[in-house]
């Protein structure tokens, strides 16, 4: 009875695999965004606010940033939790495939998310003008607990990671 709940349990992990495809389809639809907002801003260009054209400029950076991170978590997630990707000797290899384990892919996403804070926080403070100073105090508070967040995790999986070559 055990063996069979041991087997039944690991094969269960064939259904984080719809999930990473599901991430895949999310970065399809970033790509849509990205190019629907250069669509927007291309007939406006000449006439356009430098400012403008700079939080534009950011927001493409976050739709970068969160695309990479999400390849990322569906590529790692998907290779550390379901199955090893079997890519073709012929087929350009990402040089990050296959090294990053399960703690190293949550200080990724940590870093990647303080990244996207950061973008999203030089945003804000370019249209601060139009944001009233308590706004503007929230997001960099959250801004923190981000930068925070990714800094105690990055120093409980070194502490981990020292107690574990003991």
């Amino acid at each position: 009875m055990e063996r069979f709940l041991e087997n039944l349990m690991y094969s269960l992990r064939w259904l984080l695999a719809p999930i990473y495809l599901g991430l895949s389809l999310a970065v399809m639809l970033l790509g849509i965004k990205f190019f629907q907002e250069l669509y927007h801003v291309a007939p406006v260009i000449f006439t356009i606010k430098e400012v403008d054209l700079i939080l534009l400029t950011l927001t493409l950076i976050d739709i970068a940033l969160v695309g990479g991170l999400l390849v990322m978590v569906m590529l790692s997630g998907y290779e550390n939790f379901v199955s090893t990707l079997n890519i073709n000797n012929d087929t350009e290899k990402l040089a990050w495939l296959g090294k990053i384990d399960s703690g190293g892919l949550k200080n990724k996403v940590a870093a990647s998310i303080v990244a996207i804070s950061s973008i999203h926080l030089l945003k804000v403070f370019m249209n601060a003008e139009n944001l009233t100073e308590t706004t503007i105090k929230w997001y960099v508070i959250m801004h923190l607990t981000f930068v925070g967040s990714a800094f105690a995790m990055g120093y409980l999986d070194r502490l981990t990671r020292k107690s574990g070559d003991d």
